[in-house]
């Protein structure tokens, strides 16, 4: 059975995971730090691993980004989109109302990821609470647990709640209803997914210094095949100031006949192209049908 390294227990991560990769068919590894999920696989301690890379309104993971780009080498094989729902856990003591749970609590654990995701509520409901980041959200309600005092909290799933005997202080507490994580499948090993007709290929590009409009000519080449791009972003090279890479995702297979051809396009410009996966993806509503 194929080994999966993720955040968790108790994360958005491991529940997304779940949904669509089956609880039962793959082994799941949890880890504290998101740094242990990318060398656990890196290192051969499991197959794969699951890196949520992307948010609905924060953008990229930058920190997993620059992780995927510059310390492993390790490709996407898939891709799926998942809607987050966040909960204000801890332990409710019989009787109180949400004023008075709100107004115990001292300190709130959370990955860094989160907070932004309910910035509003955290605002107008816990404003004397200090904010202290940590690890993933499993983490955060593991330490909530473990100190097990009303004036500790932790933002996260429900699943965590359930994992770590935590009460749901309150639920849907993100500050948009339309929230969604996007999560990326990479290792070397290439699993057994669904079948789908829609996939992706990421892409690195980084301009040649001596070729002004280099860029415009990169886009060119994509645009005049009629092939989208998802997105693109610039991220630095960190081998000098002003030196970046465009991390780039197609929405494309490299099986088709003009995606090929328009990577050698860009090749014979003097880019540098780095393939980061050609891969499947997947989304909730999909699914759902």
């Amino acid at each position: 059975m194929k080994r999966i390294a993720l955040l968790g227990p108790g994360t958005f991560t491991e529940e997304s995971a779940h949904y669509f990769l089956g609880r039962d068919s793959f082994e799941y590894v949890g880890c504290k730090m998101i740094d242990d999920v990318f060398m656990s696989t890196a290192s051969g301690k499991t197959d794969l691993s699951v890196i949520p890379i992307e948010n609905t309104f924060e953008g990229s993971v930058l920190l997993h980004v620059d992780w995927l780009v510059n310390e492993v080498e390790l490709p996407i094989q898939a891709e799926w989109v998942y809607p987050i729902s966040v909960c204000l856990l801890g332990k409710r003591i019989p009787g109180e109302d949400d004023a008075a749970a709100f107004g115990r609590i001292k300190k709130v654990y959370s990955h860094h990821v989160t907070p932004a995701q309910c910035r509003g509520f955290l605002k107008n409901q816990l404003p004397h609470a200090d904010l202290e980041l940590v690890g993933s959200n499993g983490e955060a309600a593991r330490l909530v647990q473990e100190i097990s005092t009303p004036d500790v909290a932790a933002i996260g799933p429900l699943a965590a709640g359930a994992v770590y005997g935590l009460d749901v202080l309150a639920g849907n507490i993100q500050d948009h209803r339309n929230n969604y994580t996007r999560f990326v499948l990479i290792g070397n090993e290439k699993p057994k997914l669904k079948e789908t007709d829609r996939y992706k290929t990421t892409i690195l590009v980084t301009l040649p210094e001596d070729f002004p409009g280099a860029l415009h000519q990169v886009l060119s080449a994509f645009a005049w095949r009629r092939i989208n791009l998802s997105k693109i972003e610039s991220r630095p090279t960190k081998k000098k100031l002003g030196s970046y890479y465009f991390y780039i995702d197609i929405e494309g297979s490299l099986e088709s006949v003009l995606l090929p051809a328009a990577l050698e396009e860009i090749r014979a410009l003097g880019c540098q192209v780095r393939i980061l996966g050609c891969y499947p993806t997947y989304s909730y509503e999909q699914e759902q049908g």
